[in-house]
């Protein structure tokens, strides 16, 4: 699992992880990421796959082994054949600390605001020329800056958040992504957003806009709840591991997310990958290993229920 740029350290030598003596740590070398998001899945999924072919007095039903590209950018489960995986229920390996279950993610869209302006020579555009640069600029600078987005929001709290921004004159569109655990309140931050752009128009005399809504995934709580044993037995299968699952709710999504609402009810398990997105990324070895464990668990206790 490492590559040319990480390296296997103890706790001890790593300023940050302190409160993880005695592990033995993968991280990357401080200047790039790690990749332990997902590495650490992909490393636990195999694992698994090894030790129960090596294992075959373990009891369990058919297992599907799924690995997914663009998790994130929203687009990892964009061609895969429901029908062909042939699973009634799924986990993603894609949580971070020891002990975690994720049941509950954000839903989630993504709006794009597009301004248009008019066009005017610069030396004779008095009274003439709309800036939709300007434009866009202003409606971003209506943004709230102390609630209503990612740098304020905690806890159960969505948010809007600006993500990308482009144009030239005639033409400038703001990207957003949109996110709230309650998917009623997604219309409901829209409609301000909205509303937002329409004040901004005002003024600029002229100028004219476009709001495009995409969605691009809910909540996952939303089937889960349908099905409380997929939570249930993994919960299980943590107590087996000698450890009490804590329930968690993501602030953010996965491609359980997803596969939730195309039939495949799947909560995400831990790996032990922390810091991530971030050069301080790194994954516990002995969290690595009881993610395995764990599983190894829960296929027994799917047998048992079966």
């Amino acid at each position: 699992m490492p590559d040319d740029t990480s390296v296997v350290i103890t706790t001890k030598e790593h300023p940050y992880l302190k409160e993880r003596i005695g592990d033995d740590i993968i991280t990357a070398s401080g200047t790039t990421l790690l990749g332990a998001d997902d590495k650490a899945g992909v490393a636990i999924i195999m694992d698994l796959a090894a030790y129960l072919i090596q294992h075959l007095e373990i009891p369990h039903g058919a297992i599907r082994i799924l690995f997914t590209p663009d998790e994130e950018i929203g687009r990892g489960v964009n061609k895969v054949d429901m029908k062909r995986l042939g699973a009634q229920f799924g986990y993603t390996l894609d949580g971070g600390e020891r002990a975690h279950l994720e049941g509950e993610t954000f839903s989630a869209d993504g709006v794009t605001v597009t301004f248009h302006g008019i066009s005017a020579h610069p030396g004779y555009a008095k009274d003439k020329m709309v800036s939709a640069i300007k434009t866009a600029s202003a409606f971003v600078d209506k943004l709230p800056r102390n609630e209503w987005c990612p740098e304020t929001t905690e806890g159960k709290q969505g948010f809007v958040h600006p993500v990308h921004m482009e144009g030239v004159l005639e033409k400038a569109s703001v990207s957003f992504i949109i996110r709230d655990f309650d998917t009623a309140m997604l219309a409901k931050h829209e409609e301000r957003l909205k509303g937002l752009a329409e004040e901004t128009i005002k003024e600029f005399p002229g100028a004219s806009f476009e709001f495009v809504v995409k969605e691009q995934y809910r909540n996952m709580k939303e089937i889960l709840d349908q099905h409380p044993q997929v939570m249930d037995y993994a919960e299980e299968a943590y107590k087996r591991a000698g450890m009490n699952a804590i329930r968690m709710s993501v602030r953010g999504g996965t491609d359980g997310s997803r596969l939730s609402f195309m039939g495949l009810p799947c909560p995400n398990l831990f790996t032990g990958e922390m810091g991530i997105h971030s050069k301080q990324e790194y994954v516990s070895v002995q969290d690595m290993e009881k993610a395995v464990e764990t599983l190894v668990h829960l296929a027994q206790v799917w047998e048992e229920n079966s």
